[in-house]
């Protein structure tokens, strides 16, 4: 499924490796510009095998990994990449980004150009060629969301709010980064770690409890990581991807609500109606209805 934006040519830099993309492309042809101006942005689901790889680039450009793993090489230096992971480039920056082929990357990235571009950068650590780690993903992806959404509107306004979204994102980078073997970062990497069981085992997991047995961690200490590095409690992560799977479900020919929720691992059916209906805001029944 590909979304970009209809209206205009795509670009060819535009990666085809991608199994699911939501860009947008303001056709920013100048370079003369002092001030930043945003060209493109997006969101790409990365094919398994997929492979960037340029001697140059001709704009300046942030991606952020939102889920999966890979790697970039940046200027000849390999980085590991995960959730989290910020990494930037521009004119004259070799870099070379692959996805795992098990865990394929989904990244967000935004281009842009301006005399003052490469000035920012250095001046809030992200220099071109520099790779950081953010304590708030969710932060981050939010205000990569909003990019794109008013990227994609194209209205007189979009370039100069693009521009402002840009630098928000920049400065909230800056705010957000983590130094790399710090007690900060430690804590962040058992965080990630703990969203990875959840996201792997929550057919299974029932509770805080069994979410902290099967993390090999204190519950009390869990819930202060998701406290300090998410807007939810491991508990509502654990309910929202079950419910993100049930509303999937709830879209098949002939499902059932009572069968989704004994297969998600609800005893009482009511008890999973209530769920659903706090995190979606209307009852699994009529939004079956709406399929």
């Amino acid at each position: 499924m590909n979304m970009d934006s209809e209206n205009k040519k795509d670009p060819d830099f535009f990666s085809k490796q991608v199994l699911e993309a939501n860009r947008f492309y303001l056709n920013a042809h100048s370079r003369k510009h002092r001030t930043l101006k945003v060209v493109c942005g997006g969101c790409e689901h990365c094919q398994p095998h997929y492979r960037i790889d340029r001697t140059n680039f001709p704009f300046y450009s942030i991606e952020f990994v939102a889920r999966g793993k890979g790697a970039v090489i940046l200027n000849g230096r390999e980085y590991s990449l995960s959730a989290g992971r910020v990494f930037s480039y521009g004119p004259g920056i070799a870099h070379a980004i692959s996805s795992e082929v098990e865990d394929p990357l989904v990244k967000y990235f935004v281009d842009f150009i301006g005399s003052d571009a490469e000035k920012m950068l250095n001046r809030f650590g992200l220099a071109p060629g520099s790779v950081a780690q953010v304590a708030s993903p969710e932060v981050i992806l939010q205000i990569l969301e909003n990019l794109i959404h008013n990227g994609q509107i194209d209205s007189p306004y979009s370039p100069l709010i693009c521009k402002a979204i840009l630098e928000q994102l920049i400065l909230k980078v800056a705010e957000t980064s983590i130094i790399e073997h710090s007690r900060t970062a430690t804590a962040f990497y058992t965080y990630q770690n703990s969203r990875e069981v959840i996201q792997k085992n929550f057919m299974t997991l029932q509770s805080l409890e069994e979410i902290a047995e099967e993390c090999h961690i204190d519950s009390a200490y869990l819930c202060r990581l998701f406290k300090r590095f998410d807007n939810r409690s491991p508990y509502q992560y654990l309910m929202r991807m079950k419910m993100n799977l049930a509303a999937q479900k709830l879209q098949l020919p002939n499902s059932s609500v009572k069968e989704i929720a004994f297969e998600l691992g609800f005893s009482d059916p009511f008890h999973f109606s209530r769920v659903f209906k706090r995190i979606f805001g209307i009852p699994p029944s009529t939004f079956k209805n709406l399929r």
